[in-house]
Formats: structure tokens, C-alpha cells, sequence
């Protein structure tokens, strides 16, 4: 650790360039606990620029937490729709109902209590209770350990468990316990700006002076690289069905039984949203499929074969899954009534719209609506 004048100096300094060059983000023009509790949420593995208009639309359904809690589940997964790891949004929602239900709809104070809401852990707990109370908890994230293992030089793997753990005191005895939010957001700010994980801007930095790594010359070898879970390639068959008035079936989120690997596998690769017919393939796709559909539809869909038009294959990734869609259009003179299911505009799947829609389904719309007979249909 640092000693004590050494201390005062890495404080003052990394501040002072957090108050100057900070990224001027709409939750931090706040203090409101849910509000910032609603940011860090949207943020655990999401791009910042892809998080910004995310928050401004859902703060302008849900503006307080009371207006959350109160809303269908489908809703707030509508307005999730594209962002990914829905768990976020559906543990997002079941807390809001906590915190109304238990704690008079204000986000709890004590870092107990906060533990116990649905989908908060220890880093989004210190976050939060840091930043709209300022609560002396210091963060510990995958920005702030690549920023602690360059200025303290940590070899190994940082998610090894006493390793984090160190990772974690080394976090506590640097932080600002006058400012402890804004401490916070400096170390995470500088982690994501500048001491990133490649090409670190070491010359930029304004606590270069203290960095262990870039005096030994690893600040581009530290942290070690983690060794990466073998990623699972998939082949997922989807089936447009549209009739001549364009508009196409999406079957409700899926309620599957136990033991069923395979459907339970589509069920998590369409985020369990409104989605096409969709099954994981074996060898033949369109075999498949059509098999599939004789199972699932009604009786009025399959007394005459149904002919699966292949369209222009796409890439989709979900965690370490690699899958490739392969979607089928499939015209039909009309939509028979499903039990459960929706008929839609084609368009709407891809737009806003009254349904939860995952982006796998998007992409599959988008093929079927770039291709030449779904315009006309369209028209």
C-alpha cells in the first residue's frame, strides 16, 4: 500500500482529474439512489453508449420506483428489448417490488438490506450506497482490478478468490473516505478511459507516478489474461411465418418443463421473449423445422406442406454461446389462431413495439424484411 503523504497525493491527483475530464453521463447529474441503482444495472457488461438512450427511455415510463414496480413485467422487458441479459430487467423489476413492498419504495441505506434486492451483489451494492449516500464502500470491478494490478503490479489471475480478496483491501485502504462517490467513479472512470485493457494511456494518467506496472514496463502485460470458457457453437432454425397481409407469428415466451435441454437451450438463446418457431439443429435445418412446425401449429397450418423459403443466414452471440440463425420465411394464406400467440406487422419486430422482443428474433425479422416478396407483401 501507499504510505500516507503518497496516499494524499494519489487522492488528490486522480480526483482532480476526475472533476476535470470526467464523461459528462446523464446518471451522474444525480444523486437519486434508484436512479443510479437503474444505471449500474443497465451497465454490467454493456457499453455506455449503448446504455445512455436505454436509461432516458425507461426513466421516461418509469420515472420513479413506484411507476416500476407497478408495471407489467412485460412492459419493462419491452422497454429492455435489444439492451441483453434480461435477468437484469426481470431482477430490476422484482426489486422495485421490494423496495416498495418492504422498504416505503426508498432504496435501502444499509448495505445489508441492498444485498438482499434481487439482482444486487457486493460490487453494485458499494456503487450505489457510495455514489447516493455517500457510504464509505469501495467499488471493486473488472475496470477497478486492472487499475489495482497495474499500480500495485498483481500477477495471476485477479478472479482467483484471495486474490480478489486482496484486490478488495487494496480498494478499501485507497479510498477517499471524504468523497467516497466520486472516489468511486474516478477509479472506474480512469479504468475505462485510460487504463484499458489494451494500450493502456499511461502517459495521460494522472496517478502515473504511483504505477508499480508501468515502472517494471508491464503495464501491457498486467493483468494476466484470463483463460476465456470454451465458447458453444450453435445452429438455430427460425421459422417467419407471414401472410399476405405481411404480418407474422410470434409465439409468447416459452414455459418449459424440466429435462428438456434442447428446448430449454432456445428458450435462454431467445432471452424466454416473444419469438419465431425457433429449434436448435442437429444436420437439416429445414427437415428440422418442418418438423417442428407439424408439432407445434395447428392443424389448419399443416394440412397442406408448408414450403420453408431460406433466407441470408446471420451471427448472433449470447455469452459464450457463437450461434448461427438460419431463418425460413414461411407464406402462408392466413395466420390460424395459436393459443398463446400474437400476430403482428412484420415491420413491428423490429421497431418498438408492445412486445418484449429479443435481438435474435430482431435479426431474423430483418432478413425476412430485406428480401424481395417480403416487400411486396408489405406494399
Amino acid at each position: 500500500m501507499l504510505k500516507s503523504r503518497e496516499l494524499a497525493t494519489f487522492r488528490r491527483q486522480l480526483l482532480a482529474w476526475f472533476h476535470q475530464y470526467q464523461r459528462d453521463l446523464p446518471w451522474r447529474r444525480t444523486k437519486d439512489p434508484c436512479r443510479v441503482w437503474l444505471s449500474e444495472i443497465m451497465l454490467q457488461q454493456t457499453r455506455v453508449a449503448a446504455v445512455i438512450p436505454y436509461y432516458e427511455r425507461f426513466l421516461e415510463r418509469f420515472p420513479d420506483i413506484h411507476a416500476l414496480a407497478a408495471a407489467p413485467q412485460e412492459e419493462v422487458l419491452r422497454l429492455w428489448s435489444g439492451l441483453g441479459y434480461y435477468s437484469r430487467a426481470r431482477n430490476l423489476h422484482h426489486a422495485a417490488q421490494e423496495i416498495v413492498a418492504k422498504h416505503g419504495g426508498i432504496f435501502p441505506r444499509v448495505e445489508k438490506d441492498a444485498l438482499e434486492l434481487p439482482g444486487i451483489g457486493s460490487y453494485t451494492a458499494a456503487a450505489i450506497l457510495s455514489i447516493a449516500y455517500g457510504a464509505k464502500h469501495a467499488v471493486l470491478d473488472g475496470n477497478v482490478a486492472r487499475v489495482l494490478a497495474r499500480i500495485f503490479a498483481v500477477r495471476g489471475d485477479l478472479r482467483d478468490t484471495k486474490r480478489w480478496q486482496s484486490l478488495q483491501e487494496s480498494a478499501n485502504g485507497l479510498l477517499d473516505p471524504k468523497s467516497p462517490g466520486d472516489w468511486n467513479q474516478a477509479v472506474m472512470e480512469l479504468g475505462a478511459t485510460l487504463c484499458t485493457p489494451q494500450s493502456p494511456q499511461c502517459l495521460l494518467c494522472p496517478v502515473a507516478q504511483f504505477c508499480q506496472a508501468r515502472k517494471l514496463g508491464l503495464a501491457d502485460s498486467l493483468p494476466a489474461r484470463r483463460k476465456k470458457r470454451a465458447t458453444e457453437n450453435f445452429v438455430l432454425a427460425a421459422a417467419i411465418l407471414l401472410d399476405p397481409r405481411g404480418r407474422a407469428l410470434l409465439l409468447p415466451p416459452p414455459v418449459l418443463p424440466k429435462g428438456k435441454a434442447a428446448h430449454e437451450r432456445v428458450s435462454v438463446l431467445v432471452s424466454k421473449l416473444w419469438h419465431f418457431p425457433t429449434i436448435t439443429v442437429r444436420a437439416d435445418p429445414a427437415a428440422e423445422l418442418q418438423a417442428h412446425l407439424n408439432q407445434v401449429l395447428p392443424r389448419s397450418f399443416t394440412k397442406q406442406p408448408l414450403r420453408l423459403e431460406p433466407l441470408p443466414s446471420a451471427r448472433h452471440a449470447v455469452t459464450h454461446h457463437a450461434i448461427t440463425l438460419q431463418p425460413f420465411r414461411v407464406t402462408v394464406t392466413q395466420l390460424s389462431r395459436v393459443p398463446g400467440a400474437k400476430t403482428i406487422p412484420l415491420s413491428d419486430v423490429i421497431s418498438p413495439s408492445s412486445l418484449a422482443i429479443s435481438s435474435l428474433t430482431r435479426k431474423a425479422a430483418r432478413a425476412a424484411l430485406a428480401s424481395p416478396a417480403a416487400l411486396s407483401a408489405r406494399a
